[in-house]
């Protein structure tokens, strides 16, 4: 079966096509800039040379016409027809409380992703846009919606809960809900079989460390708390983002810098995080290892090192919520790629018999435990695959 993995942002669209029953990559691509000028689709058909189409993308339903389009072409496709095209999973990112797994997506599902855009106004509404432009284009085809927020409903109530009055749950839903979930899912089950144990069998900690970075605690197979929050804005500081704030300092701000809440807000989400504490040097933590690498360095180092304490805050904690661990896995873009972070933070893990094996730490691209024989936890390096785990559970839903 193959299927047609959808990641929708509100002028992107990022896909693949995975044989879902030999989980083979068939191809992927990305579409940017629509509705912007210069929009262009970048493709990838698997053993094949990469395509670049510009062409004028004004909605997400030319850009998804343009994916099937290239997908099906008599030169560079990877099918002949939209009929080997067998499902579509999209990748959803809040589903509040409604959604504590995937669904397949009918009329109601959609209002009930609406009624929760509230909590994801960036996003939420540009997913829906991605649903509604494959439907339009394949309108028998049938479709899942997987959900960031679903893997962590699992959640106890006294990791979920905010210590603010009841009412505001009752009422509006305020309460922690995290996010990267189909992110931690995937990492957490490859420890365990890497561990060559069952998910039910283990406690692991997945850190997701990129531009947006979350870490979770998985125990037995189901996240029992995370960083983010209702927001992705919470917990870890992020590329842009400040993570975890004392809320005093918001009206702070605003009274010293005569700001309104929406002005602070886009500081906390745009402008903060490692670009604010590097001055505004950059948000890419490669930047920010190259300027660490000079000589008599502090802009780097202080990024770097203030994110690194975090993350080492939240494994020690999760450590306590789990009563230990048997893995704590790096993964996403800065945790696969970032042999210093991945050293400042497990510097910080000795008390736990953590010890780093410097030449396996310094590999990339494939999953391994970087720790020695003697340590502790195992340390592991693990590449996500989001789709890949949309994927299985598109497939799941359909067959």
């Amino acid at each position: 079966m193959n299927v047609l993995v959808i990641n929708c942002g509100s002028s992107s669209l990022k896909f693949q096509l995975i044989d879902a029953e030999s989980e083979n990559l068939i191809a992927k691509g990305l579409c940017e800039r629509i509705g912007i000028e210069g929009s262009k689709l970048v493709y990838s058909p698997t053993g094949g040379e990469k395509i670049v189409i510009q062409e004028d993308m004004p909605d997400h339903t030319k850009a998804v016409q343009m994916v099937l389009d290239a997908l099906t072409n008599s030169e560079y496709g990877v099918v002949k027809s939209l009929d080997e095209i067998n499902a579509v999973g999209h990748r959803l990112v809040h589903g509040g409380e409604k959604f504590a797994c995937s669904t397949i997506i009918t009329d109601d599902v959609i209002e009930a992703i609406k009624e929760c855009s509230d909590l994801a106004p960036l996003h939420n509404p540009a997913n829906l846009i991605g649903i509604d432009a494959c439907r339009k284009l394949m309108p028998n085809v049938p479709m899942a919606g997987i959900f960031d927020t679903a893997f962590h409903q699992t959640m106890p109530e006294e990791a979920y809960l905010y210590g603010i009055p009841y009412e505001y749950y009752e009422k509006y839903g305020v309460r922690r809900y995290g996010f990267h979930g189909t992110s931690h899912m995937y990492v957490s089950q490859r420890a365990a079989e890497m561990l060559g144990k069952k998910p039910e069998e283990c406690k692991v900690i997945v850190c997701h460390l990129g531009n947006g970075a979350s870490v979770s605690a998985v125990k037995n197979g189901k996240s029992v708390d995370t960083s983010m929050g209702m927001t992705p804005i919470e917990g870890l500081i992020m590329g842009t983002r400040c993570g975890d704030l004392d809320p005093g300092i918001i009206e702070y701000i605003a009274h010293k810098e005569n700001k309104s809440i929406d002005d602070i807000m886009k500081i906390l989400n745009k402008e903060s995080g490692v670009l604010g504490l590097s001055g505004g040097l950059s948000s890419d933590f490669r930047d920010l290892e190259d300027e660490f690498a000079k000589e008599g360095d502090i802009v780097g180092r202080r990024a770097l090192k203030t994110f690194s304490y975090k993350v080492a805050k939240y494994v020690g904690a999760y450590m306590t919520a789990m009563n230990g661990c048997d893995a704590i896995c790096f993964t996403a873009g800065v945790g696969e790629n970032g042999p210093i972070i991945r050293n400042f933070v497990c510097d910080y893990l000795g008390y736990m018999g953590v010890e780093l094996d410097q030449e396996l730490n310094n590999k990339r691209g494939l999953d391994l435990i970087i720790s020695t024989n003697e340590s502790g936890p195992k340390i592991m390096v693990i590449p996500t695959n989001e789709e890949l785990m949309i994927a299985r559970d598109t497939y799941a839903l359909v067959k």
